[in-house]
């Protein structure tokens, strides 16, 4: 079962049925839980070979009726979305500085039914972090929340990295918009080329591989999409895969739009280890030869 599908049902039991009637609005909960997923997805940094490191702070924006609305009830849910939070990043692998927090705020430029997110890695002394997060430094430390509008998202780096990490970078990566925060693809071994072989190519959905066996392949929640995501961030007909030299990927006039690699985009180049982020769900894309 999904992690999203897994947070909608300890919803429902919440409170006898009031988050049911207090939802009856734009703004669903299940839709800030996929923002919250892309936060970190679009966030992730790469500290070494074993650690890949998310955001642990959040505050979400809502307009000020629904504000007023979620209120009584943010505590609650607060620690139902960093409950969640906490779900999909041991799905993915991911590590945190310090304890997952979800809070709300009132946006007035917001209209009603409409939501944002910011995020920053907060970092807290060793006796306040939670277990298996890595170690952080004994004073409490972290990066700025994101601004409004920033290109590619809220998430900033954190402000210390763990013992033996690289340091971060003093200026952004050229051509990365935010500039911090997106993860590389995997590096692989190069593939030795076998004798006479072919190119293969295929998806990795949550552990599950896809061969690609057609020149195209379509990604939506629809049944005829070639592969089915049951996500409700993702569109009945996502995007399209296009195998060749290079391989590439088209948005198809989706919702909410592809993240490649970081960045959001309508059309972008593929390569072996490429991480592509449709609604709340991963994809990573694969090729060798032979």
């Amino acid at each position: 079962m999904g992690v999203l599908k897994k947070f909608e049902q300890r919803l429902e039991g919440l409170v006898n049925g009031t988050f049911a009637k207090v939802f009856k609005s734009e703004v669903q909960p299940v839709e800030i839980a996929g923002a919250l997923q892309r936060e970190c997805d679009n966030n992730a940094t790469i500290w070494n070979r074993d650690r890949t490191v998310v955001p642990n702070d959040f505050i979400v924006e809502l307009s000020a009726p629904d504000y007023e609305r979620l209120s009584p009830y943010s505590g609650q849910l607060g620690d139902e979305l960093a409950g969640m939070v906490r779900d999909y990043a041991k799905q993915q692998r991911y590590t945190f500085m310090g304890p997952i927090k979800v809070h709300l705020e009132k946006a007035e430029d917001l209209d009603t039914g409409l939501y944002r997110v910011r995020s920053r890695t907060l970092a807290s002394s060793s006796s306040q972090q939670a277990p298996g997060t890595p170690q952080a430094p004994s004073a409490p430390s972290a990066a700025p929340y994101g601004r409004p509008g920033a290109p590619g998202g809220y998430g900033y780096p954190p402000a210390a990295g763990p013992a033996g990490a690289p340091p971060m970078p003093s200026a952004p990566p050229p051509g990365r918009p935010g500039g911090y925060g997106y993860p590389q693809p995997a590096q692989r071994p190069p593939q030795i080329p076998s004798a006479g072989g072919r190119t293969r190519y295929w998806i990795e959905i949550n552990g599950t591989r896809h061969q690609i066996s057609r020149p195209t392949l379509v990604l939506g929640r629809s049944t005829e999409a070639d592969v089915r995501i049951d996500d409700p961030g993702v569109s009945r007909r996502h995007c399209e895969i296009r195998t060749g030299t290079p391989s590439t990927i088209q948005d198809l006039g989706s919702t909410n739009g592809i993240v490649v690699d970081g960045q959001h985009t309508t059309r972008a180049t593929l390569r072996d280890g490429s991480r592509i982020v449709v609604g709340s769900t991963t994809v990573i894309y694969r090729q060798a030869e032979g």
